[in-house]
């Protein structure tokens, strides 16, 4: 029989965690900055690639399909574990198998092993955002919220800018296997930002349910919540995956970009879409979710319909900024967005799930817009993909409650 004097003895002597808010953030921030740098070290490395292993361009283009793919069944497993057995112990594992598999890309000899291996990195890299996402909601005050999970986004932005950065200076002098042997290396350090950070107290008090992706789906108000997160984040995605992918292409054929001007077209675009997901998250945390998100969906379904008429080279640099400033601003967002509408048992599996779910939708984005520029214009295209914001606001309007400020349960 246990002595309860010997079990309040030992309560005392073992403390609850104490929640660190920054280490938790830049911790968050390390794990996404890998993956923004993974997901573009494949696109300034395709064609590289693609002559090395004689890959055919549908060959090419499925490569960052099946890492998107990936990263929906590991968002579905690691979201759902990490609400069993915890966060930082899950998300350690997630930043392993993504490092074991983006460093093994290297040994790749042909199309088969190429696309598994970037299937099972993506399998590690789906479980980034959600996990970090809800460490840093679960330790941050709710009046700062918004503004700690924009943080967490900007990481993505951060690795992106640096996988282009790569490409550029690395990639002519070590070849495309040696650089992602090099990708191994920032993944071993959000590893080790991983090792110095609690779980977070709110897990820990926490009812840690056997079956919490049930819990998205509890009630008819869940329900349409979940619906709602997916069209928007499958609208996020699928106009960041577009443009990205097809926009430089577009402007090396019509403007005859160089190789170094299309370089210097990412690095302003992705400063723009940081700015904006900087901005966002102060906006959300001031005036509230839904009029942050509205006002950057119009504003992103009117730059990229603006952006498509543009014709000189310095407004369509420009253009870039701004365009991405509200094209991906809206990223931010959701790491609070999601944090408030679903329990602690089951929080994790919803920033996983329901954000790729939106990321395997986007994941076709490149494909479908690569179909309707055969048939159609690269003007109507671009006006094609604006129309989508104005689907995410109708869905934001209707569907989305406002939870600024509220505790989480």
């Amino acid at each position: 029989m246990t002595d309860p004097a010997l079990g309040e003895h030992t309560a005392r002597q073992t403390p609850a965690p104490v929640d660190d808010p920054m280490k938790a953030l830049w911790a968050s921030i390390a794990g996404y900055a890998v993956d923004g740098f993974d997901m573009l070290l494949l696109s300034v490395a395709l064609v590289a690639i693609t002559g090395s292993l004689k890959l055919t361009s549908g060959q090419a283009g499925s490569l960052a399909t099946y890492t998107l793919l990936g990263a929906v069944a590991g968002g579905i497993l690691f979201g759902m574990l990490s609400d069993r057995i915890g966060r930082v112990r899950v998300l350690t594992w997630t930043i392993l198998l993504f490092a074991v598999f983006t460093g093994l890309c290297a040994l790749a000899q042909d199309y088969t092993q190429f696309a598994v291996l970037r299937f099972c990195a993506g399998v590690g890299l789906g479980g980034e955002f959600g996990i970090g996402m809800t460490i840093v909601a679960e330790t941050w005050p709710a009046a700062k919220r918004a503004r700690a999970t924009s943080y967490v986004a900007l990481g993505w932005q951060f690795g992106v800018l640096l996988a282009a950065l790569s490409g550029i200076w690395l990639l002519p002098h070590l070849g495309w296997r040696r650089l992602f042997a090099l990708g191994v290396v920032p993944a071993i350090l959000a590893y080790g930002f991983r090792r110095r950070i609690e779980e977070p107290a709110m897990f820990t008090r926490s009812e840690h349910k056997s079956a919490p992706l049930r819990e998205l789906w509890r009630d008819t108000r869940t329900s349409k919540s979940s619906l709602a997160l997916i069209v928007l984040t499958s609208v996020q995605n699928f106009g960041y995956f577009g443009l990205m992918t097809w926009l430089p292409t577009y402007l090396a054929k019509h403007f005859h970009y160089s190789l170094t001007k299309s370089a210097t077209w990412t690095a302003v675009t992705v400063l723009g879409m940081a700015a904006g997901i900087l901005v966002f998250g102060h906006l959300a945390d001031r005036f509230g979710r839904r009029p942050a998100l509205c006002a950057y969906q119009i504003g992103a379904a009117a730059s990229v319909i603006a952006y498509s008429q543009l014709t000189s080279s310095g407004a369509l640099l420009i253009g870039g900024a701004i365009m991405g400033f509200f094209v991906n601003g809206m990223l931010g967002g959701y790491g609070a967005l999601l944090a408030e509408l679903y329990p602690t048992e089951a929080r994790a599996t919803a920033e996983n799930v329901l954000f790729n779910i939106g990321r395997g939708v986007g994941g076709f984005g490149p494909w479908l817009i690569g179909v309707l520029i055969a048939h159609y214009s690269f003007n109507g295209t671009i006006g094609f993909l604006g129309a989508i914001y104005i689907l995410a606001l109708l869905t934001t309007v209707f569907l989305i409650p406002e939870r600024r400020g509220a505790a989480l349960a």
